[in-house]
């Protein structure tokens, strides 16, 4: 086989093995659907006073809705959850249940391993957006021109890689499958929370998160949703700064990975 079709072939493996475990595939599609129909709720689908800007609708000035805000924000939570998340927990489990040592005695390199765990990832990743957006543009009237798909499916992407790349190097950090959820949690949540997935920030909190990769990618996509951007629909820093975690994750996991149990 040439090394794309052993990757494919990984990756299709990896995927069968996903779906056959419906309620975990279930409930990573719904949540962020229910997280982003609690937090449009929350706010009554109603403008945001202003912070976001305003811009000229039917002839009349407009505050930009905070549906604006949330698809980017929302999306760019999911596919973290994807692919930080769901990489880093699946390479420990299988790490400890010995299951990476005896696949490092089959045939299959350990590229080609990898390669399939991280394409699954970013497959799920790929139809979470798509059902992620379409739930924003059908149902809540997020603006969304047909103009901007390039650069959305360029920060998605990058965005998964640069996770999937965190997953991998914090996934060697973790001594036991028992502490794994702690540890990959901790700098879960914190990026979660001050990252403004659930509100728009500024200030000293935007300061330091902008070089945290999932402040870059909502911000990224927020160029792509944001009604008032009359310039390019390309953020180069942000998507910079997502490379960049991507590349130093990379490294990182090429040194510190470990394939057999932690005992």
């Amino acid at each position: 086989m040439t090394d794309v079709a052993l990757v494919a072939s990984q990756i299709r493996y990896e995927q069968k093995s996903y779906w056959r475990n419906p309620g975990a595939a279930f409930f990573t599609f719904a949540f962020p659907l229910v997280f982003f129909f609690i937090l449009v709720s929350l706010a009554g689908n109603q403008n945001d006073k202003g912070d976001l800007g305003t811009y000229v609708h039917n002839g009349h000035r407009v505050a930009v809705k905070l549906v604006q805000y949330y698809t980017p924000s929302i999306l760019s939570y999911a596919v973290m959850s994807a692919c930080f998340l769901a990489v880093a927990m699946t390479l420990v489990r299988q790490r400890e249940a010995g299951i990476l040592k005896r696949m490092r005695g089959t045939p299959l390199p350990a590229w080609a391993y990898l390669g399939g765990v991280v394409g699954s990832a970013i497959v799920v990743a790929g139809l979470l957006s798509v059902v992620c957006v379409g739930f924003a543009v059908t149902v809540y009237g997020a603006y969304f021109p047909i103009g901007h798909i390039a650069p959305l499916v360029v920060t998605i992407a990058l965005g998964a890689l640069a996770f999937c790349a965190l997953g991998i190097a914090v996934s060697s950090l973790i001594p036991n499958i028992d502490s794994g959820p702690a540890i990959i949690n901790l700098p879960y949540f914190v990026l979660v929370f001050i990252s403004g997935t659930y509100f728009p920030i500024s200030g000293t909190l935007n300061s330091v998160s902008k070089d945290l990769p999932l402040r870059p990618m909502i911000l990224s996509l927020y160029t792509v949703f944001d009604p008032t951007n009359s310039g390019s629909i390309w953020s180069g820093r942000d998507l910079l700064v997502l490379a960049l975690w991507g590349v130093g994750s990379s490294v990182f996991a090429v040194r510190h990975f470990k394939w057999t149990p932690r005992r």
